[in-house]
């Protein structure tokens, strides 16, 4: 399993609009290829700041066969307007599960 961590800052007032895509957003993520769940996340000490996890079964999954997908435009479109500048995007492996 990979978990994708997408860093994610939000034009000032277009909070609420840009979580209103992202539920809009879900079936997207829910129909892809080797997508196991998604959540969004949202910074306490910085507001327009988000935290997009997904978990991928393979990172080829996300970026060749989601982002190569008509879906991956679609997320795209749904809130990309909403961006303050570029995502920053990881992928990351369980080393130690602690409890």
């Amino acid at each position: 399993m990979v978990l994708e961590s997408a860093e994610l800052l939000i034009k000032p007032g277009m909070e609420a609009e840009f979580e209103a895509a992202a539920r809009l957003a879900t079936p997207l993520f829910q129909r892809a290829r080797g997508c196991a769940g998604m959540q969004l996340q949202r910074g306490i000490e910085n507001p327009r700041a988000y935290r997009l996890l997904v978990r991928w079964q393979t990172v080829e999954d996300h970026n060749v066969h989601f982002r190569g997908s008509e879906d991956f435009q679609e997320w795209r479109r749904l809130v990309g307007y909403c961006f303050d500048g570029a995502p920053s995007v990881s992928h990351l492996e369980t080393v130690l599960e602690g409890f």
